[in-house]
């Protein structure tokens, strides 16, 4: 494999399920030495989640790639000791356990940096760190309410809806994975100290509300949901075709509004100076998309594509996993990979994101099995065979 930015990154992965993990898992692509630290038993409880092949979810397989897999019992003092052992050589740690956590177990960030003044721990939770609300359990779902993202979302008039995805958890990886490159670049450009990477699942949902605050401070106004539609900006919706399917039409910048128009028979819309802004066609928007949606049932939707494509208005058919997998722009960029599991079958897996030109991101297999790589683990660490064999009767690993 090509050289990758962050080869020689050692990290600590502390976190289960999904947000901790997907901060680890991108790191990983990308080069880092991740160990992941499991319970005993079952491991992290996204190895069972969703679509499962016998025992093993298919999810792991994205969210555990690139990893050493150590279970360890943390409960127990000898475990917290060797968990401690993989900190102190650690560049970063991940976790994303309810605050007080790691505190409890003699894990706390001040103590760690006095041995390791270069450590980076990223702390994800749903609250952060500080605040009335610190203690409180919180999970995306939660955060994704809390941070403006469940009010918008949905039918007007209906029960608010969630994506189909964790949305809350991932945004909050990605914004720690931000935190981290920001915080290894100030430790090797200004004296080698490490900090805290401190990310709260509903700050990072509301970090993505746009414009939200402002508007209402000023103007008192409310974002609600608009259901395929987005509010305030027109045109930008779904529109129905004549073989029964639904497809996103985006026509909502000055230029591409009057191709649009023109596309469907309808200069007087094009020429109309009300509708030459985004405010007038706001104000217009019921008339618009019925003109819109008029054009489009006459036409399948890849008539209409194709149309619209030689127009140059933005547009798209609504992809489901199946429509992607096979996508030859999916295809192009290498972002469907095909992987070998132990048992010598293989398996699509999403790809790399993002491309970096010179040193590109990469992954050879799945998840690794619970405990995989404990005794190499632990023999670098100093443990011989029979410190190991110990450690297995006791049950610390």
């Amino acid at each position: 494999m090509n050289q990758r930015p962050l080869d020689g990154v050692r990290v600590v992965e502390m976190g289960s399920l999904i947000a901790g993990p997907f901060a680890a898992k991108t790191l990983g692509d990308f080069g880092a030495d991740v160990i992941k630290i499991e319970p005993p038993g079952a491991g992290d409880p996204l190895r069972s989640w969703r679509t499962r092949d016998g025992e093993t979810s298919m999810w792991w397989h994205v969210q555990a790639r690139n990893k050493q897999s150590v279970a360890l019992d943390l409960r127990q003092p000898e475990g917290q000791e060797i968990a401690r052992k993989l900190m102190l050589e650690a560049d970063v740690v991940i976790e994303n356990f309810r605050p007080g956590t790691l505190e409890k177990w003699g894990m706390d960030y001040d103590s760690l940096s006095r041995d390791n003044p270069g450590l980076i721990m990223l702390r994800i939770s749903g609250y952060g760190q500080s605040g009335p609300m610190r203690d409180l359990p919180g999970y995306g779902v939660v955060a994704e309410a809390m941070g403006g993202l469940r009010y918008i979302t949905g039918e007007p008039g209906k029960a608010p809806v969630r994506p189909g995805i964790s949305i809350g958890d991932s945004l909050s990886a990605l914004h720690g994975v931000i935190g981290i490159m920001m915080a290894l670049y100030h430790r090797l450009a200004h004296g080698g100290q490490g900090q805290v990477v401190d990310v709260a699942l509903y700050e990072s949902v509301f970090n993505m509300m746009e414009g939200a605050v402002p508007e209402f401070d000023r103007m008192g106004a409310i974002r609600e949901p608009a259901g395929s539609a987005i509010q305030g900006i027109a045109p930008t919706n779904a529109y129905p075709s004549a073989d029964g399917r639904y497809f996103l039409i985006a026509g909502n910048g000055d230029s591409i509004f009057k191709r649009l128009m023109t596309l469907i028979g309808r200069e007087d819309l094009a020429n109309d100076p009300e509708l030459a802004r985004n405010p007038g066609r706001v104000s217009n928007m019921a008339r618009i998309d019925e003109a819109i949606a008029a054009w489009t049932r006459t036409r399948t939707m890849e008539e209409a594509l194709t149309a619209l494509a030689q127009a140059g208005v933005p547009a798209g058919k609504i992809f489901s996993v199946k429509d992607i997998v096979d996508n030859e722009q999916y295809l192009a960029r290498d972002m469907i990979r095909s992987i070998t599991l132990d048992d010598g079958s293989t398996l699509k897996v999403p790809g790399v994101v993002p491309k970096l030109s010179a040193t590109p991101g990469g992954f050879n297999g799945g998840g690794p099995l619970l405990g995989q790589h404990t005794e190499s683990v632990l023999r670098k660490l100093g443990y011989d065979g029979q410190d190991i064999a110990r450690l297995k009767q006791s049950e610390v690993i």
